[in-house]
């Protein structure tokens, strides 16, 4: 089973891995941004996501091994490889694990410590969504509305939407594996994993994911890595402010 992809423009391979509940398609208009710089980009589906293939096992080790299989059978060898927040955690996994793969790493508003649980309210909304009775997109929103507040939020988490049939909707994610399985969103790189390559992390500044404490716990895993933090962000940095985003990641690649 392959990751399902976006495979855009042509040249060095630079791979991209959404966060948690997300998916490849959430990076469309930087993944452009990034192909008319002269690199091929794959904005990735992980499991049980998007179009990916649904799976009982969920864990970073089996995400690395997905990624290393979908390089593997895409004949991609040296590749630029950014992650945001769970996808960040799966990218500094795999780059500690295939150093000599990774080129150079882009690590989005996570750090390598371990996290509390803090996405039950999504995923109960989530659950809550009865499409017997579901038909259509506002509805879905006025159900998740009771669970989650912001408008932002709930448009990412409803694009996951699609009509599975004529009349009848459904979730792209499996939310029942990751509704039983959200506590390994959280769990931190294993204490002995470093990678020596050039490593930029960027943080969002309205975000909390990433903190003063946490700049000595990256230097310890990637100790080539810069911490950048992009203005007027929150934890979707690359959504909330794409152009200082860009430039920050651009800037690094060149």
């Amino acid at each position: 089973m392959v990751l399902h992809s976006n495979i855009i423009g042509g040249g060095k391979p630079f791979v991209i891995l959404h966060g948690f509940l997300g998916m490849g398609d959430n990076w469309k208009t930087l993944g452009m941004q990034f192909s008319e710089q002269g690199f091929q980009v794959h904005m990735v589906d992980q499991r049980n996501h998007g179009h990916s293939f649904h799976h009982d096992d969920f864990s970073y080790e089996v995400l690395v091994e997905d990624l290393k299989h979908y390089c593997d059978v895409h004949n991609l060898k040296q590749i630029v490889l950014l992650g945001h927040s769970m996808g960040g955690k799966t990218a500094m996994l795999f780059a500690t694990k295939y150093p000599e793969m990774v080129s150079k790493l882009i690590v989005a508003d996570i750090s390598p410590r371990f996290y509390p649980v803090h996405h039950d309210t999504i995923l109960n909304g989530l659950s809550a969504l009865n499409f017997d009775e579901i038909k259509s997109r506002g509805q879905a929103d006025k159900v998740l509305a009771e669970y989650v507040s912001d408008l932002g939020t709930r448009q990412f988490l409803l694009k996951n939407l699609y009509w599975i049939e004529k009349g009848r909707l459904a979730l792209r994610m499996n939310i029942e594996v990751l509704k039983e399985e959200v506590a390994e969103v959280g769990e931190p790189l294993p204490s002995y994993a470093t990678f020596n390559g050039d490593t930029l992390f960027l943080r969002g500044d309205r975000s909390e994911y990433i903190g003063v404490g946490d700049e000595s716990i990256i230097k310890r895993h990637f100790p080539k890595a810069d911490i950048v933090t992009i203005a007027n962000a929150g934890h979707w940095l690359h959504a909330e402010n794409p152009t200082d985003f860009f430039d920050a990641v651009m800037r690094f690649l060149n």
